[in-house]
């Protein structure tokens, strides 16, 4: 199969590239390095794979640029472009209309020019709002402008899907961590301070639980979604043990044979306070089922993260 991957370049793209080129698949990457974090990252995250046979890469910007020629004889579509995080949501709202949402529009038009059979779409649990405990049929009431255009780009492919002929399949995906985490995200800031001997800024009590997901669970998942997920359904992937901020961030701690130091400040609008996916819909469906524990995926994340820095 022919696979093309946006955010390819990314955290969780360059993950699932990885994992369908290991699958024997040909994988068409596309990422427009939007400046959200440095491009260096993104291009390590690809170092391992852009001298692959079976991938070839392109740099595009779904919001402006051709993808014709990129979408030829593909087959199916992960698409794990966005753009992320809740902070900058609020203060940069343009940016997430448009990539949220006037990319995927285009994406979606072009993919049906293309006679493309199948889409992926990456969604987050953000779209269930303050908190996020349960299964698909939790109200969904989002609480910043982020998860606003996840939710809005969801609906989008919906509405789509029959007059695209495009078969489609949403995830929801719970707090994915892992090698390669954005160095905006919470596990990765945290090793990184206490590398560096600096004070850790806490948001809130430090309470507050998240339904943690190792990245080779949710590419797992994606995958198996890929093959056997039913078009028009929304489903989440997420970790199968919930774990809260503090609880983690000893976890890391105690892998860096470390003592942090903590500072709390005051939580921060449209940050949740507990996610816990029901996941029984997607084990069903393609037998999706989390098996990396947090006290295994963090030191994992710790040993990976180090050795980047390292290199």
């Amino acid at each position: 199969m022919r696979v093309l991957v946006t955010g390819a370049a990314g955290f969780i793209g360059s993950h699932v590239a990885e994992a369908l080129l290991g699958d024997g698949h040909q994988v068409v990457g596309v990422d427009g390095f939007i400046p959200y974090y440095a491009r260096e990252l993104k291009e390590r995250n690809l170092a391992n794979l852009i001298d692959h046979p079976a991938l070839s890469f392109h740099e595009l910007d779904l919001r402006t640029d051709s993808l014709d020629d990129a979408l030829e004889g593909v087959d199916a579509i992960v698409n794990e472009a966005a753009m992320p995080g809740l902070p900058r949501s609020w203060t940069e709202f343009p940016s997430y209309v448009s990539c949220n949402l006037l990319a995927l529009e285009r994406l979606l038009d072009a993919a049906a020019r293309a006679g493309v059979r199948r889409l992926v779409h990456a969604s987050t649990s953000s779209v269930y709002g303050a908190d996020a405990v349960g299964d698909e049929g939790m109200p969904t009431r989002p609480i910043s402008p982020y998860g606003i255009t996840k939710l809005a780009a969801e609906h989008l492919i919906l509405a789509n899907m029959e007059r695209l002929g495009l078969p489609s399949v949403i995830l929801r995906y719970f707090s994915i961590y892992g090698p390669r985490q954005r160095p905006d995200m919470a596990y990765n800031i945290f090793i990184e301070a206490i590398r560096t001997q600096r004070p850790i800024t806490v948001y809130g009590d430090g309470h507050q639980t998240r339904s943690s997901t190792y990245v080779s669970d949710c590419v797992a998942g994606t995958i198996k979604a890929l093959g056997s997920a039913d078009a028009g359904e929304i489903y989440n992937i997420g970790g199968g043990e919930a774990i809260s901020l503090l609880d983690a961030l000893q976890v890391i701690a105690g892998a860096m044979d470390a003592s942090p130091q903590i500072v709390h400040e005051a939580a921060r609008p449209g940050d949740q306070r507990h996610t816990a996916a029901d996941t029984s819909k997607a084990r069903k469906a393609f037998g999706y089922e989390a098996t990396v524990p947090p006290d295994v995926g963090l030191p994992r994340q710790v040993e990976a993260q180090l050795t980047a820095e390292a290199g």
